[in-house]
């Protein structure tokens, strides 16, 4: 089957739009690690999934580090079974801007910070037991701690353990699928999942 493609046009058509938190929908689910990224591109609004675009290695580096235990390919839109699977895991998502852009760069300082206090009720309400947020710039900016380390951070969040992962977009060069998965299974390990 053919990937999905979009024309620029059509992908502009979704700036600032907002995606739905994969979160659980029943009470016999529960969040276990909540993944945050710091806002959905325009391939993910046009989707409705996280982590949507092609080049991005986010579900890639899940199954790579036993996370997830069958591939998903988010591209054309997560399935149902997909969403599913993944609440029966313990494993939601959201991010700590809403609104849809090209570029992450695009976002205001204040958006972030707006976010991270956003964040920190979601987590007081849904009390996952681990946070794991995908950009360190993002959350040095967020959090107001323009020193802080990837991994796992001093200090918990509303009850949670806090980790700073590697954000998984394509445009990260440095990191691989590999490396993703490393911290990826490190912060699932946290959180009981594998």
């Amino acid at each position: 089957m053919a990937r999905r493609t979009f024309t620029r046009a059509e992908l502009e058509s979704f700036r600032d739009a907002r995606v739905p938190d994969l979160l659980p929908t029943s009470p016999d689910q529960v969040l276990r690690l909540l993944f945050v990224g710091i806002n959905p591109g325009l391939w993910t609004a046009a989707t409705s999934t996280h982590f949507a675009h092609p080049g991005n290695r986010f579900y890639p580096a899940l199954l790579a580090g036993g996370v997830i235990e069958r591939p998903i390919d988010p591209a054309d839109g997560m399935s149902e079974d997909d969403r599913q699977m993944m609440r029966e895991r313990g494993i939601g998502i959201t991010n700590l801007a809403p609104r849809a852009t090209a570029k992450a760069s695009e976002l205001s300082a204040e958006e972030l910070r707006a976010g991270g206090a956003a964040l920190r009720e979601l987590v007081a309400r849904l009390r996952p037991a681990v946070v794991a947020v995908a950009g360190i710039t993002a959350y040095r900016t967020a959090f107001g701690l323009p020193k802080a380390v990837a991994g796992r951070q001093p200090e918990d969040l509303a009850g949670a353990q806090l980790w700073v992962v590697p954000n998984p977009s394509g445009l990260n060069a440095h990191e691989t699928v590999a490396s993703l998965a490393r911290a990826y299974r490190e912060v699932a390990e946290a959180a009981g999942i594998v």
